[in-house]
């Protein structure tokens, strides 16, 4: 049966514009799908920079202003992997001119900017998702499915983390197009929107929603040189923090972010304690998944570690012999096939811009509680299926 050709037009041209093309690449090699990506436009303000990368991964053409992006006929779908700052204003455009769209996490800087993407694209009626990717793992797939057979039972504690050391240079500046992460008015925030979103979009997905919060969080550095002045200026993101919450289910939860934890670079992890059995991962081992159910017999009871690399288990029916491994890049293959197999099935692709707005949420009510130094509700309403 002949594919139907979905045309992508890719905004900015960075890291995540890499692995998102990689993504719209490798995902018909590997995946029976109606839809196949088409590569017609990438978009960015460095001239240059967007006709190498136009070159490099093939890209029809090129645009500067994603505006007339938007305008293209030749458009179906509206990638977006700018500065946080940006997301709104060109998502909320792409929904009104009607076309598809696959924004970068977070969704937006704050709750407030993320509602009228939410409202956009749902009276727009247009496909949509967010790019949490960590999901799609297929050792963190198959969490999920444990979670929900029930094999863990009563949950009790969900905890996670996120490490980095990348920051800790006081001679790094803020701002521009490589360091924009450290400047508060392109990213919003520091660690809580950048890597804590992460966990808790995982987390929430896993184990149902976060109801309160109560937070901490730190400013290591206080001045940097910004880039586009030249001067030393407050750095007012969050180098690190630390929450614990409640979730709906009754569970505790305990998260930390830092990138001032030397000889981390990416160390993601997380770990769920139920009354009968425990799971937990590790980004560094990802494909992996160790497993303790109390209900093997004592003399052989203990931590038992999967290699989640069979036919049999989430996504890798479609990759290689068993016990051979996928990687990061592979999770953004999974999430385009997801989006693509969608647009077939007419089924939503988690997550969807109401899903992180929802973590937005959760985002938010930290902040405001390491602000306060009290506990904040999260107003979450964790409905994803």
């Amino acid at each position: 049966m002949p594919q139907k050709e979905l045309r992508i037009g890719l905004v900015g041209y960075g890291f995540m514009g890499r692995t998102h093309s990689n993504g719209y690449k490798r995902a018909n090699d590997f995946f029976d799908l109606a839809y196949r990506p088409v590569l017609k436009a990438v978009c960015g303000r460095n001239a240059d920079k967007t006709k190498a990368f136009a070159e490099q991964w093939g890209y029809e053409s090129t645009e500067s202003d994603w505006k007339k992006l938007i305008a293209r006929d030749d458009i179906d779908a509206v990638d977006i992997c700018t500065p946080n700052d940006t997301h709104a204003e060109i998502a909320i455009a792409a929904a009104e001119a009607g076309k598809m769209i696959l924004c970068e996490k977070p969704l937006a800087r704050t709750t407030a900017e993320s509602k009228p993407m939410v409202d956009a694209v749902e009276k727009a009626g247009v496909p949509n998702t967010v790019y949490y990717n960590y999901r799609r793992l297929p050792a963190v797939t198959l969490a999920k499915q444990i979670v929900d057979s029930g094999k863990l039972g009563k949950i009790f504690h969900y905890r996670a983390n996120f490490l980095q050391d990348w920051t800790i240079s006081e001679d790094l500046p803020q701002g521009g197009e490589g360091l924009w992460r450290l400047d508060a008015a392109a990213a919003g925030s520091g660690v809580t929107g950048d890597l804590l979103a992460h966990c808790i979009d995982t987390a929430m997905w896993l184990n149902g929603g976060i109801s309160d919060v109560s937070a901490m969080t730190e400013t290591f550095i206080k001045q940097r040189e910004h880039v586009a002045t030249g001067k030393k200026q407050e750095v007012t993101i969050d180098d690190a923090c630390l929450f614990h919450c409640h979730f709906a289910n009754g569970s505790l939860g305990l998260f930390e972010s830092t990138r001032y934890a030397r000889g981390h670079k990416a160390l993601y992890t997380f770990e769920i304690n139920g009354a009968d059995a425990s799971i937990r991962w590790d980004l560094h081992d990802l494909n992996r998944l160790e497993y303790f159910d109390h209900r093997d017999e004592g003399i052989v009871r203990g931590w038992r570690n999967i290699h989640v690399s069979d036919g049999d288990q989430p996504y890798m029916g479609n990759w290689w012999v068993p016990g051979l491994c996928v990687g990061y890049e592979h999770s953004f293959v999974h999430q385009i096939a997801d989006f693509l197999k969608s647009l077939e099935t007419g089924e939503a692709c988690h997550p969807t811009f109401r899903d992180a707005y929802e973590t937005a949420k959760v985002c938010d009510a930290v902040l405001a509680s390491a602000k306060d130094r009290a506990w904040k509700d999260t107003g979450v309403e964790w409905a994803e299926k």
